[in-house]
């Protein structure tokens, strides 16, 4: 791919958004435009950007705006929005005719819909691991402790389970001990998700991540950060397990920290 002069990124919430920025400029991309979410995005993003546009979640039709007056040609999407806010959605009439046009309304077609109008506007979705590759989990253990026999065959266990899961697109998350699933990633949220599986385990759980069978790599793919470990630790979790190659470990130092001080194991699959 040729560099982009002007990279757009859609920022969602968390440090995704930051560390894409910082990359992107390390890697050359001399301007970066940002359309920003309000209550969902740091504002810590606009020292890392040169354009900063404020909007609201179902502004489709200003985000598209922005980019074409801005001249991006090329964009991604970086960082989550709130499921809550997805309930609260204000959508304009772009966003509505976009949303009635779809049969079925999950990430995978509402993101894909919106590639599509970007498209049209001359502005090209990259995949959400561009600029990022260093970032993406390697096989074997990252952090902590080697498995004991019981995790090691929990892993595989919760892989099949996690994958089928995201297959039927309920989730990407599933938390299980000793062979049996206790939480499966729905609308909630992996965090959530985590914390249900791990007062049901009390202790020792495993949590695996997984991206979806047929992973469009322009959106939704599987992120953990600090945020994560930190809510698996207090749930009592023993492993997170991710798929590698298809996992962005965000924050890695403060993430592998946490990991060591929580006596928490992180694994690449």
């Amino acid at each position: 791919m040729q560099q982009p002069e002007v990279l757009g990124i859609i920022a969602g919430s968390g440090a995704y958004p930051v560390l894409l920025a910082e990359s992107a400029r390390r890697a050359g991309v001399t301007r970066i435009v940002a359309a920003a979410f309000t209550g969902e995005t740091k504002p810590a993003l606009e020292q890392s950007v040169d354009e900063i546009h404020w909007i609201r979640v179902g502004q489709l039709a200003r985000l598209v705006s922005c980019f074409r007056a801005a001249g991006v040609r090329h964009c991604m999407m970086a960082g989550q929005i709130a499921p809550k806010n997805l309930f609260d959605l204000r959508p304009d009439w772009k966003a509505l005719l976009l949303l009635a046009r779809l049969k079925r309304r999950n990430a995978e077609t509402i993101f894909g819909a919106i590639a599509d109008e970007l498209a049209s506007a001359g502005a090209e979705l990259l995949p959400a691991t561009t600029y990022l590759e260093e970032y993406l989990a390697q096989p074997g253990v990252i952090a902590g402790r080697s498995l004991s026999r019981r995790e090691e065959a929990d892993v595989p266990f919760g892989f099949g389970i996690a994958k089928e899961m995201s297959r039927l697109d309920v989730g990407q998350t599933v938390v299980v001990k000793n062979g049996t699933v206790l939480a499966v990633e729905a609308f909630e949220g992996t965090n959530e998700a985590i914390k249900r599986g791990g007062a049901l385990a009390g202790h020792g759980a495993v949590v695996v991540k997984v991206s979806k069978p047929k992973q469009d790599l322009r959106f939704d793919v599987p992120v953990i950060g600090p945020e994560t470990a930190a809510v698996a630790a207090a749930a009592g979790v023993r492993v997170i397990a991710v798929e590698a190659g298809r996992t962005l470990l965000l924050e890695r130092d403060d993430l592998l920290a946490l990991a060591a001080a929580s006596n928490l194991t992180i694994l690449g699959v």
